[in-house]
């Protein structure tokens, strides 16, 4: 009967230690949203081109994460394949990054 509290013991250390790596597997992902929150915000008050410049920096961020954890600590990042996953928000960060600095700011020719 001495043993069962040790069982529950260990069972509880072993489900908190789950808890706690499902969440520490998601931080490549919650930097990646971070920064990406932060260009709404220069979007939302108007400054788009700058808000662009982070959204892309966010993309090209996730990427590299993407390209250098392993599967087992990129959590949301991975969708498709490693390939996939970093040629498309590469491309997708570079193309942004194009198009904030090739158009003229607004209300400037």
């Amino acid at each position: 009967m001495s043993r069962q509290p040790e069982l529950e013991e260990r069972t509880d250390a072993i489900r908190r230690a789950r808890r706690v790596r499902r969440i520490m597997v998601q931080i490549p992902y919650f930097i990646v949203v971070g920064i990406i929150a932060v260009a709404a915000v220069l979007v939302l008050f108007g400054f788009w081109r700058k808000g662009t410049l982070v959204f892309s920096g966010a993309l090209l961020v996730g990427a590299v994460f993407r390209a250098i954890l392993p599967v087992t600590r990129v959590g949301l990042l991975q969708v498709r394949g490693r390939l996939f996953d970093v040629f498309a928000m590469t491309t997708m960060g570079l193309l942004m990054l194009w198009l904030a600095s090739s158009i003229a700011a607004l209300g400037t020719d």
